[in-house]
This record gives C-alpha cells, sequence and structure tokens, in this order.
C-alpha cells in the first residue's frame, strides 16, 4: 500500500483494459490501482469496500452498463469518475450524457492500444490525479434554465467578441453559462474546449439544443454574429479574422500549443489582434495553463478579461493561471458569468459581480 496514494478502481467489462489501464496508472508511484470490476453492480460494491478516490469506467458493459452504474455512484457515494469513451459517434453521444450527469472528465479508448498507450496513459494519469485533488466531488451545478425561443438572424455586426477558452468541467459549465444568454445576445462568441475530433460537434448540438443562443462547431468561413456560438473542432486550431463583408473564424492544423489542439490561447490571441478593446476574453474551468497568455493579449490590447472563481472552477489551473499573472481584470462565480457577459456586452443594466454579491477585481 502506497502511503497517500491516490486510490483508483478500474471498472471495465474487458479482461485486456481491466489489465492495461493498471499497467498505464502504474507509471505513477502517486496512484495506486486498489481494485478492478467487470461490471456496474461489482463497481458499487467495490466502492463501498474500498472506498477509492477515483474510478474510471467503461461507459459499454453488459448488463448494468456505464450510464447507469454512473448514475447509481452520484445517487449513493459520489465519487470523482473519468469514463472511457469510444471514437464513435455513438461513444460522443454517451460520453456528452455521461459528463451531464457529473462524471469529471473523460478519456477516449485508443483506436490501437499498443500503438497510443503511452499517450492515453499520460492522459488518464494527470486526469486522475486532478480529479483526486477537485475539492468540488463532484460539483453539481444549479438547474438549467428553461429554453427560450431562438432569436431570428441578424444582420448587424456583433458589438463584442467572446472568446472562451475552457477544459475539464467545461461541458456543464458552458452549458450552465450558455442556456442563461438571451438568443439575441449582441456579442459574438467563440470557444475552445479541450475535447477530441469527433466529440466537438456532438457537443455543440447538444448546446444548440439547450441554448437559446444558435450554437454550431465551428467551419472556416463562419460568420461571426450577434446570438451565435462556435465551437472549435477537435485537433484544430481556431482564429478570427476581419474581412470587409464580415468578419470571420478560420481553422488551421498548425502545431500544438501548450500541449492542446484546440489551444485556448491561439483563439485569444487572435481575437485580441484582430478585435482590440472590442475583445471579450474569458477563462473558465480546466487544467494546466493554455490560454493565460492570450488573456493577457486581450488586456494588454484594451479588451476586457475575465476568469472564473476558485470556488466555483471544477479544475482551477487554468484561470489561476492567468490570475496569478494579474491578466484577469474579473473573477466571477460560474453562477453570475451570464451576467457579467450581458452587462459587459451591454445587454443588462447591472455592474459585474462576483458570486458574493460585490464586484471582484485581479490585476491592474
Amino acid at each position: 500500500m502506497k502511503n497517500g496514494a491516490v486510490r483508483v478502481l478500474v471498472v471495465d467489462d474487458s479482461a485486456l483494459m481491466r489489465k492495461l489501464i493498471p499497467q498505464m496508472l502504474a507509471a505513477d508511484e502517486s496512484i495506486e490501482v486498489v481494485g478492478t470490476a467487470m461490471d456496474g453492480n461489482f463497481c458499487l460494491k467495490k466502492i463501498e469496500e474500498l472506498k477509492p478516490n477515483v474510478v474510471t469506467l467503461d461507459l459499454e458493459m453488459p448488463g448494468m452498463n456505464g450510464i447507469d452504474t454512473l448514475k447509481e455512484i452520484m445517487r449513493r457515494q459520489p465519487v470523482p469518475v473519468i469514463v472511457f469513451s469510444s471514437h464513435s459517434t455513438e461513444g460522443a453521444s454517451v460520453t456528452m450524457k455521461a459528463l451531464g450527469l457529473g462524471a469529471f472528465d473523460f478519456v477516449t479508448k485508443p483506436k490501437d492500444a499498443t500503438a497510443h498507450m503511452a499517450e492515453t496513459a499520460r492522459e488518464l494519469i494527470a486526469k486522475v490525479k486532478a480529479a483526486a485533488e477537485c475539492k468540488l466531488k463532484p460539483r453539481m451545478l444549479p438547474g438549467t434554465p428553461p429554453k427560450k425561443e431562438k432569436a431570428p438572424v441578424s444582420s448587424a455586426s456583433p458589438n463584442k467578441v467572446v472568446a472562451i477558452g475552457v477544459s475539464t468541467g467545461g461541458p456543464q459549465a458552458l452549458e450552465y453559462v450558455l442556456s442563461q444568454l438571451p438568443g439575441d445576445f449582441p456579442g459574438a462568441i467563440t470557444v475552445v474546449q479541450h475535447m477530441p475530433d469527433g466529440f466537438t460537434d456532438m457537443f455543440a448540438r447538444r448546446l444548440d439544443e439547450l441554448c437559446p443562443l444558435r450554437v454550431k462547431e465551428a467551419q472556416s468561413g463562419d460568420v461571426l454574429q450577434p446570438g451565435r456560438v462556435l465551437i472549435c473542432p477537435g485537433n484544430r486550431h481556431m482564429k478570427v479574422k476581419r474581412l470587409p463583408l464580415g468578419d470571420i473564424v478560420v481553422l488551421g492544423d498548425e502545431a500544438r500549443v501548450n500541449g492542446h489542439r484546440p489551444s485556448a490561447d491561439v483563439l485569444l490571441r487572435s481575437v485580441a489582434d484582430e478585435f482590440k478593446a472590442q475583445a471579450v476574453g474569458v477563462l473558465m474551468t480546466g487544467m494546466g495553463d493554455d490560454g493565460a497568455e492570450g488573456l493577457g493579449a486581450v488586456k494588454k490590447e484594451g479588451g476586457m478579461t475575465i476568469a472564473q472563481s476558485e470556488e466555483s472552477c471544477v479544475v482551477y489551473g487554468m484561470p489561476k493561471a492567468a490570475i496569478e499573472r494579474g491578466y484577469a481584470i474579473r473573477v466571477v462565480g460560474l453562477d453570475v458569468m451570464a451576467s457579467t457577459l450581458q452587462a459587459i456586452c451591454g445587454r443588462s443594466n447591472g455592474s459585474e459581480i462576483g458570486s458574493t454579491g460585490r464586484a471582484v477585481r485581479a490585476g491592474n
């Protein structure tokens, strides 16, 4: 038994994966696999018996499937859960559902278990450690407001361009914030959510169904419009470009930045360069420091910069990095992120307030 180690329970109906996942995690001495389970029923018994800090959960299991197992975990004894997902369309759909039910994050199963094992292991180890350190285990968001009718497409130019960078905890956080914004929000919104190729389209479709805003996975040439949200596709970078006939997004395949493609830094720097004081940069929950320097670029060009507060983040890494460098002009709780954006973009008579009911500032 490792002293102070992160205790992990591995749940998968595949005997191969029950062998491979502990091997992946064994590369880090601060993690200990305390048990494995081949189905949901065994999983629930072993959680009670072994008291793991983190559970890795296969979603495709016979009998009690991963979604039903996740629901029971959250109902009985909430533990941070990292789900394993396939790359298929069906896999992406059920993964989005799992995140909505409170799963901490997900890792995609490598198509070739041997060829991509090292890369998957690094991702899994990082997410297991982040899950174990998360103070909110799990964090349940306030209820999503009832969906309002979408506003008609506007021919007007957006008065601001909002660029959001987000990672772990992002799907739930974005769903909550975007569902509170009106369909006639006067700004255009661009989003980098760290997520693999094939998952961002499903994510955008889900947000579009839940929000009064018009949400889609971005394509090169998509026009920035008021009330429109463009989600950067997985494994692409996204920039913005001002043109005489309309402002657009442009996708690219440049090298990873801060270990990520898409990278929040790439989007934020681009919005800062093109829109100057009309830019609004936002960093929300996520691991690492992607987006911090991009937020600094927005601030330098006279734009507004916002970071999510520590107490409302699933993982405080990305906002914390920007705040510590003095790049965040506002620090606000998730509960008032939407009202803050409305105030900045001219949709509210109120002032930006923190979750304690007062204005919160960081940096100069």
